[in-house]
């Protein structure tokens, strides 16, 4: 019998660019009303999880930053992992000698080092605001993550991925969109928040569905007893996946949700 639901937002349950369908709220509140707990587990920031949270009804703690940081919605800290500060200021130069642009998550909060199309683009649809400054100019502790984007050239993202993991090894280093190149600590990860959360609520694995869409998401479907992939997710997580479901556009989830719930 499935307890918990752990579901990536973002071409999961959320189209990219998109809105959450009637059915996907409905399902999700039917969830709820049966006492199953639907986790939000994301690469997002926790402060713009929040809101999606309070949108679909769901009062359950947030997994956010990649499993970087599992919070309640009210605020409080259950679980933190932070980048070690030398390799941020070694990415950082990295970055700024290949003109990449990055984004610095600290204490969640979201700093960039330039106002350009990227950061315009990155924050569409993600209810958070930024500070543009040198990253010089303030403190480098208490990082959540960094994020390298390449909106016009994926290929060059899949380089900086086996580029940066070859050089840190022990560093969770992840593709998480075509676009987007995420870099934390390497007990940030999806399977961790959320096997942290089944410890919390005695929860066993075979009771947890996990569902996702992107090569960040594959430890996290790994770590259910069922294991969804979305229609539109990687070919890579297909291959992974218990279960291929339909495209978020068309409503995957909640035909998951169907067929496991």
């Amino acid at each position: 019998m499935i307890k918990m639901i752990a579901t990536d937002i973002d071409g999961t349950i959320l189209p990219y660019g998109g809105e959450f369908s009637p059915a996907l709220k409905e399902c999700i509140k039917n969830l709820t009303k049966s006492g199953i707990k639907v986790v939000l587990v994301t690469g997002r920031m926790h402060s713009s999880t929040v809101p999606i949270a309070k949108i679909l009804g769901l009062e359950t703690p947030v997994i956010s930053y990649q499993g970087g940081l599992v919070k309640e919605i009210n605020g409080k800290t259950l679980c933190q992992a932070n980048l070690n500060e030398d390799y941020a200021k070694e990415i950082i130069k990295w970055a700024r000698e290949n003109n990449i642009h990055l984004n610095l998550y600290r204490d969640d909060e979201l700093f960039v080092e330039e106002d350009n199309e990227i950061i315009q683009y990155y924050i569409k649809g993600k209810f958070v605001d930024y500070r543009v400054c040198s990253f010089d100019d303030i403190e480098i502790k208490n990082i959540n993550k960094l994020l390298a984007i390449d909106i016009h050239n994926p290929d060059r993202v899949t380089g900086w991925v086996k580029v940066l993991k070859e050089k840190y090894p022990d560093l969770y280093i992840v593709k998480s969109t075509p676009y987007f190149c995420e870099i934390g600590p390497s007990d940030a990860r999806k399977s961790l928040g959320v096997e942290f959360l089944c410890r919390m609520w005695g929860i066993k694995r075979e009771e947890v569905l996990t569902i996702g869409d992107q090569n960040n998401d594959i430890d996290l479907i790994k770590s259910g007893g069922i294991g969804v992939a979305m229609g539109n997710a990687t070919k890579e997580l297909k291959a992974c996946a218990d279960y291929i479901t339909d495209t978020c556009d068309n409503d995957g989830f909640v035909k998951a949700v169907e067929e496991f719930v």
